[in-house]
């Protein structure tokens, strides 16, 4: 069974007039298998955005349907969704004036709402999530104090304190270093193969998602333009037709892994 369906789902934004043109999400349809990693890929305005939100009912689908685990979406209650679906985005709000260990700790709250105070299990989950994101040194530091790295990683580590089925990453390593990039694609991989954790991938590093994920979904305009295994939607012609650019593909010599470069215009 898939953890997650969408069917035939469309929507589409109230008309605004800082928008150039409505934006419209158009008969979307795939599934994320228990224990992958899915890459999402596409340019800006593709739809990621917003098929995150649909995904964790912050917006609903205008047609189709949205199903976790087999069921409607809409018949999930807020608590049961967040202890299953657990998001990391690209930013967090500015002013959170909160430490890294209490912004943590909120990741536990789903399992028990009405709860005041945190359990010995609680801060136990906590710290766990802070030692495998390599936040546990600043655990009592402002998050107002941190690089935007620290404050991404602490956000990885809230969502790893939820114990989700399914984990979604909105650029996970936008503001991580070399270092960090490394240490982040390690960890999402243990996560998968070591405790089953399935992942949703949203990624503007098409290498790093093809390195990562074990099927891509490519978007452009509101639409799916390919989804399968990295080395077949990664391929030359289909990037420059929704990227605008062009770009050269490499694979190895098994064919099973790719490399995307952009292929620059010459210095004059």
């Amino acid at each position: 069974m898939n953890l997650l369906d969408l069917h035939d789902v469309e929507f589409a934004y109230p008309a605004a007039s800082r928008r150039p043109r409505p934006f419209r999400l158009a008969a979307v349809s795939f599934g994320v298998v228990a224990g992958e990693i899915l890459g999402v890929i596409g340019p800006n305005s593709a739809g990621k955005t917003t098929l995150i939100r649909l995904l964790t009912g912050v917006v609903r689908p205008t047609r189709g349907e949205v199903r976790l685990a087999g069921r409607a979406l809409s018949a999930v209650s807020t608590w049961e969704l967040a202890r299953t679906v657990a998001v990391v985005p690209q930013e967090m709000p500015s002013a959170f004036p909160f430490t890294v260990e209490q912004l943590v700790l909120m990741g536990r709250y789903p399992h028990a709402p009405d709860r005041y105070f945190e359990t010995v299990e609680d801060r136990a989950v906590a710290e766990e999530a802070m030692v495998a994101t390599g936040v546990r040194e600043l655990a009592q530091a402002p998050l107002a104090s941190l690089s935007g790295g620290e404050r991404q990683r602490a956000m990885l580590a809230r969502a790893l304190a939820q114990r989700p089925r399914l984990l979604v990453l909105d650029e996970p390593t936008a503001h991580l270093d070399l270092r960090y990039q490394v240490e982040c694609a390690t960890l999402l991989r243990t996560l998968n193969r070591e405790h089953g954790m399935s992942i949703l991938l949203v990624s503007h590093d098409l290498n790093l998602a093809a390195e990562l994920s074990h099927r891509l979904l490519l978007m452009s305009e509101g639409r799916v333009v390919r989804l399968g295994a990295p080395e077949d939607v990664l391929e030359e012609a289909t990037l420059e037709a929704v990227y605008g650019c062009r770009v050269t593909v490499a694979k190895n010599q098994a064919g099973d892994r790719v490399h995307v470069e952009i292929a620059w215009p010459e210095r004059r």
